[in-house]
């Protein structure tokens, strides 16, 4: 702990966050919460079919002011997110839809009403007229030669195709162990408890298109509505207001933005839409859909010595702004061998169009899968060679190191103790307990105990980025620190906050370097008009980036105070230090408002050569190495599973996790239970199925079953802290990591209740229909194989 500031409030401290006190007696502001004088709604009509040419449309006479399609909308441009990768196809993303449908959902129309009810039922007297064509719903599907194409200038329905080899034809001819699999991960939806929503009108006195929108990133946004729309950045402000959940899918520029923004500029009144639950799940944009094919070989002990893998990935019908469809696909290759140690990998990956909503970055985006998909490779190696999973996968971890580790597919792994983490998770959950005990509890359920380790890379660079071919790209974070007159500090960034609790530990930070009281310190985020530039709020960049930027800016600060305080106490700038809560020269000391107030109110006590700066400062961040910081953890679950109802209770659920410095461990741990509390419902519960025809089979949250209480373990953590090499104070991103593990770590485990029975499943979520179609398999293949001992005669 820095001496400049009291242990209960800076870096490291377990102080209460900003952001309850508003939100715990419902004073927060959401888009929703939002009323101007002449507000109107709007709702959007939407198709019911996954894949159509649009023949007519036709709207009742007298609403024309009323009623829109993309005709209406004079000069705005599709959504077009390009790439600098080779090979990739762009798609027109068009605000309403033009001469095609490509998903169920997909916005055709916009009704405008004096509020949301009226609206809704404008989209009842529209008439569009539709000629049906068939629909990609699968990856196999989208990637046959005869399919029917989404983008007919195209050729197929690949985005991307990408592959990596490191040269895997040696290790394929002589590897004496070689495990074949087949894994699956389901498509889901992102669920924030606020839907998108945006609210925009025309500030007559600024000459400005003000938007407030529910987005992790509102400075990319303006920057896409500036595309879209054909007006300069500078005439558009964007601001983010309370945002309930992003989860990945508020970092779009969304269509809806788009048209709502273009009422405002065309009828210089106020418009709004919120989206409700239902197209959340219906047209909202999906994540995780992807099947791997994979090749694993490893020597007799179970040491992996190469991964041969096909990766197909669904990305839906277009390509989002500005993450593209290939992001996940991309991190899906090249996040694939995780923490193991690799000396040849070969993959092959496909970014694959289909009649579905397009992708979006959720949480984690594609690690979940990847290390489900890695995870059971382990496992079935472990299975193949005759030895315990846990040490297996103990032996192919990245180990302890004073230096940063480099892998087969990332240039820089922070250093950290990966064996050690595992080793901890195993003896939390009691490994060596559990199996000298019964393999069945008194209910007769099947016990089992599995394992996944992860290492997850945030605040990744301008270099990433850039290799990954997007259309924009984070260089330096900004932030503004400053301190008023009445001896208070203010703290400004365009990142914003979205449940992460940045509003707490920027100031943390903000409050370690000047020493500042927290209880002075107010922290504003997400205006375009009033916050440095940031690109925003994802891949658990926050921290770290505007972290260091907020430490930059308050370092500045810092130097001045002390300069000033220095004069006033008659002493030279290095005999003074911060200390609770004043500026302290021996028994002497100012207060942070004498400071204020002499250089805003009583500048003529000051020496003529004082800083001109004055006591605020914009200062910009970026990591020593731009490759991103690499946090890492281990989880480790205890199953029981009912053979007759394939239902699951989760006994025990451990956490050894590992994010460098913490600022907050209060935040940590609660980030870290609610992304493992995601990860449940990726493992058990989360689907987003659809039929031949691409209709939704889970529109409402009668079919889409989310966790609650009941079925949540009491989750158990641990944290070890190894401090990044890189980052100001060894800062590690932590946002996603909760959600990385768990499909792997229970699917594990339930495989291992299971073996008695020879059951295995492969694909998410692992429900009870799933459970029971794998131990109905098992058996079958058991009694064909006791048929065949008895020359076709079944043997009692």
């Amino acid at each position: 702990m820095s001496e400049t500031t009291s242990p209960t409030e800076g870096i490291g401290a377990r102080v209460l966050r900003k952001e309850d006190a508003r939100h715990l007696r419902g004073r927060g502001q959401f888009v929703g919460d939002l009323f101007m004088a002449g507000l109107q709604e709007v709702a959007f009509l939407r198709s019911p079919v996954a894949h159509a040419r649009i023949v007519s449309r036709t709207r009742p006479a007298g609403h024309d002011h009323a009623i829109f399609f993309l005709d209406d909308l004079k000069g705005v441009l599709p959504i077009v997110t390009r790439s600098s990768i080779p090979g990739y196809k762009v798609s027109d993303y068009p605000v309403l839809a033009r001469e095609k449908v490509r998903f169920v959902g997909e916005p055709v129309a916009m009704c405008v009403s004096k509020n949301r009810a009226a609206a809704e039922d404008l989209t009842e007297l529209v008439e569009v007229d539709y000629d049906e064509l068939p629909a990609i719903v699968s990856c196999n599907g989208g990637r046959k030669a005869d399919a029917v194409q989404l983008h007919d200038s195209w050729g197929d329905n690949l985005f991307l195709e990408t592959s990596f080899d490191s040269g895997i034809g040696a290790i394929a001819a002589t590897a004496p162990v070689v495990v074949d699999l087949d894994v699956s991960c389901a498509r889901q939806t992102m669920h924030p408890l606020e839907g998108k929503g945006v609210l925009a009108f025309w500030d007559h006195r600024a000459g400005q298109l003000v938007v407030h929108t529910s987005t992790q990133v509102p400075h990319l946004i303006r920057a896409g509505l500036a595309e879209c729309l054909g007006l300069p950045q500078a005439v558009i402000r964007v601001i983010a207001p309370d945002v309930g959940g992003g989860f990945g899918y508020k970092c779009l520029l969304q269509p809806e933005e788009i048209a709502v923004a273009w009422l405002a500029t065309t009828y210089k009144t106020p418009f709004r839409w919120t989206e409700d639950r239902r197209e959340h799940l219906v047209a909202g944009a999906n994540a995780r859909q992807h099947h791997y094919k994979i090749k694993a070989y490893a020597d007799t002990r179970g040491k992996l010595l190469g991964l041969d893998a096909e990766v197909s990935v669904d990305t839906g019908a277009y390509s989002v702004w500005p993450f593209t469809a290939c992001l996940e696909a991309a991190q899906a290759g090249g996040n694939l061998p995780g923490p193991y140690h690799l000396t040849a990998y070969r993959a092959k990956v496909f970014s694959v169009a289909t009649n579905k909503p397009p992708f979006a970055p959720y949480r984690g985006v594609a690690r979940p899968g990847v290390c489900f998909a890695m995870e059971q490779t382990i496992d079935a190696i472990a299975k193949a060679v005759g030895r315990e999973a846990w040490e297996v996968r103990a032996e192919n971890l990245v180990a302890a190191s004073a230096m940063p580790y480099t892998n087969i597919t990332n240039k820089h792994y922070d250093s950290g103790d990966y064996p050690g983490a595992l080793l901890e998770a195993k003896e939390m959950i009691g490994l060596d307990a559990f199996r000298a005990g019964a393999r069945r509890d008194a209910l007769g359920r099947y016990l089992g105990v599995g394992f996944a380790s992860y290492t997850e890379q945030s605040a990744h660079g301008t270099k990433v980025f850039a290799a990954w071919g997007l259309p924009l790209v984070p260089g330096f974070d900004q932030a503004f620190v400053k301190l008023t007159p009445d001896g208070a500090l203010e703290v400004r960034s365009g990142i914003h906050t979205i449940g992460q609790g940045l509003e707490t530990t920027l100031a943390q930070i903000a409050g370690e370097v000047t020493g500042v009281p927290y209880k002075d310190i107010r922290v504003t985020l997400g205006d375009t008009a009033t916050t440095p530039f940031s690109t925003g709020a994802y891949a658990s960049r926050g921290i770290v980036m505007t972290g260091g930027a907020v430490a930059r800016a308050a370092e500045v600060v810092a130097l001045r105070i002390k300069a000033i305080a220095a004069h006033l106490l008659q002493v030279g700038p290095n005999a003074v230090a911060f200390k609770n809560g004043r500026i302290h020269a021996g028994e002497a000391s100012v207060s942070y408002e004498d400071i204020g107030r002499a250089w805003y109110i009583r500048p003529d006590q000051l020496p003529d050569d004082v800083d001109r700066g004055g006591l605020e400062a914009t200062e910009g961040y970026k990591p020593q190495v731009d490759g991103g910081v690499f946090s890492y953890a281990s989880h480790a679950v205890r199953v029981a599973v009912d053979p007759e109802t394939g239902l699951v209770e989760i006994l025990d659920y451990v956490i050894v996790e590992d994010c460098g410095k913490m600022v907050n461990p209060m935040i940590v741990e609660g980030q870290t239970y609610g992304g493992a509390a995601q990860g449940v419902g990726t493992a058990l519960f989360e689907e987003s199925p659809y039929d031949d025809s691409g209709q939704p089979l889970a529109s409402t949250l009668l079919d889409y079953i989310l966790p609650g209480p009941v079925e949540l373990p009491k989750f158990r953590i641990a944290h070890r802290e190894t401090l990044s090499p890189y980052s100001k104070f060894g800062i590690k991103g932590v946002g996603e990591g909760g959600a990385i593990a768990p499909p792997a770590a229970i699917i594990n485990a339930i495989n291992d209740a299971l073996a008695p029975l020879n059951a295995t499943l492969r694909d998410a979520p692992m429900s009870p229909t799933r459970i029971l179609k794998a131990i109905a398999a098992a058996k079958t293949t058991a009694k064909a194989a006791a048929v065949a001992q008895v020359g076709g005669r079944v043997s009692a």
